[in-house]
């Protein structure tokens, strides 16, 4: 049943065939054999699966005669832009990613009007980032996750409204062929997007998405493009906001975590991610938390959201008796969620909104990856640190479309993580020590620097 070592890397381009390195089988003298990846139609789509790149990619030949039309026709805006759209509908941590973006066009168009659309998961978080003048939310069908979402006639409605307000500029953070023909909708007279899952036809400038650099890093890129530089605000400045949190939420948090707190470091422990394939076991972080508490004193607060109780309760239930746990899962909203989280003194989680939220409100954080790679999507926080394991076949980045061997049980990726690595990480940031970690395997965490871009330490 043990995973053997991995194997040394051999390639043989010649004969059409090679040998992929670090590839773990559970045979010591096993050998497993790849054809090199061929170039596939459409390869220039960000969309792994074949018919939705198909589908992409045939709809963007149909609408590139309506684009250069479109180029051709295109709309004086008044430089610099007074009214501006802004698009970020997806997630969460989608939102938080773009906080230097936000801050960044802030400061380039100071006397423009931003407006801010966001899906109605997002509203109360959104509503915190200085610098917005007003928030709008639409909760598009592709991104509801089965919750209620906008009718088709609503979504024309609301269209409709941004068209008649007149709007100069549209930028949509959003790579997607469906929220970039929102923006095409709203009439904004200059349209910025991705290109990289189509829809390039809908905007008036359609960037590549570099899929080497961080989320942040390629929302700053949109701005570069919307907002010039200056001598003030450069091209590679990337400060986030800081989040106007009231006071009504600080209070309740103090409630919430001083009834519990022992003194010792408060340590949160945030089981839930957006997708299980994502999720490290709950054992493990449960474990984790049980070290600290014997190691550091910590008291742990257990988080997670009304949709969490059961990741949540398996974590509860895991912490042996004795240890100080302030259990908050389902019991906060997500602005006092944002008071907690400045309280603690480092939060463990895994790649999900939470982690994001905690190094936005400059708390440190050690964030577990398995699929997901955190060069694009780690916590922008100078004193984070990504955990992960060392295994051929990661980051592939698969969460929405995982391989079949990762769908049954816990993947590879995230059980080669173990419980010491985390307690490790995370004495050292308690410790003051500079944000560097080591996964199971021995391959360097990644550490997004300031503009979101990423270094291995």
């Amino acid at each position: 049943g043990a995973l053997a070592p991995a194997k040394t890397c051999l390639f043989r381009n010649a004969s059409g065939v090679m040998y992929v390195a670090g590839c773990a089988s559970r045979r010591s003298d096993a050998v497993v054999w790849y054809h090199p990846r061929r170039r596939r139609v459409f390869d220039h789509l960000h969309i792994e699966d074949r018919r939705e790149r198909w589908a992409v990619g045939c709809a963007d030949l149909l609408l590139k005669p309506l684009g250069d039309i479109a180029g051709w026709r295109r709309a004086a805006a008044p430089d610099p832009p007074r009214r501006v759209l802004l698009f970020r509908l997806e997630r969460i941590g989608d939102l938080l990613m773009a906080l230097p973006a936000l801050g960044a066009i802030r400061r380039r168009l100071p006397e423009a009007v931003l407006h801010l659309v966001v899906g109605s998961w997002n509203a109360g978080l959104a509503r915190l980032i200085p610098g917005i003048d007003h928030v709008e939310t639409l909760d598009v069908p592709w991104l509801a996750r089965g919750g209620p979402a906008s009718t088709p006639g609503a979504v024309a409605v609301r269209a409709a409204g941004w068209r008649r307000r007149g709007f100069d500029l549209a930028v949509n953070f959003e790579p997607d062929i469906r929220s970039n023909l929102l923006a095409a909708a709203s009439g904004a007279a200059r349209r910025i997007g991705f290109a990289a899952k189509g829809g390039a036809a809908f905007l008036t400038d359609a960037l590549p998405y570099d899929a080497a650099h961080h989320v942040a890093a390629n929302a700053l890129r949109l701005v570069d493009r919307a907002a010039a530089a200056s001598d003030t605000d450069p091209i590679g400045r990337a400060d986030a906001p800081t989040l106007r949190i009231p006071d009504t939420a600080h209070a309740e948090a103090a409630r919430l975590l001083d009834a519990g707190d022992g003194g010792g470091p408060l340590v949160g422990l945030n089981p839930g991610t957006g997708r299980a394939i994502t999720r490290w076991p709950e054992q493990r972080l449960a474990e984790a938390g049980a070290a600290l508490a014997t190691q550091v004193d910590a008291t742990l607060v257990l988080l997670g959201s009304a949709a969490e109780l059961a990741e949540a309760g398996a974590v509860r239930r895991a912490v042996p008796a004795g240890v100080r746990l302030i259990d908050l899962a389902g019991r906060t909203s997500l602005t006092v969620l944002a008071a907690v989280l400045a309280r603690l003194d480092v939060l463990i989680s895994g790649d999900t909104g939470p982690m994001h939220l905690a190094a936005a409100v400059d708390t440190p954080v050690v964030a577990v990856f398995g699929l997901t790679d955190p060069r694009r999507s780690g916590p922008l926080h100078a004193r984070s640190i990504a955990v992960h394991g060392d295994l051929w076949c990661r980051p592939c980045g698969r969460s929405r479309r995982p391989p079949r061997r990762c769908t049954v049980g816990v993947p590879e990726c995230l059980l080669a993580v173990n419980a010491d690595t985390v307690v490790a990480a995370t004495r050292r940031l308690l410790h003051g020590g500079e944000a560097l970690g080591t996964a199971r395997g021995g391959a360097p965490a990644h550490r997004p620097d300031r503009r979101g871009c990423s270094t291995s330490s």
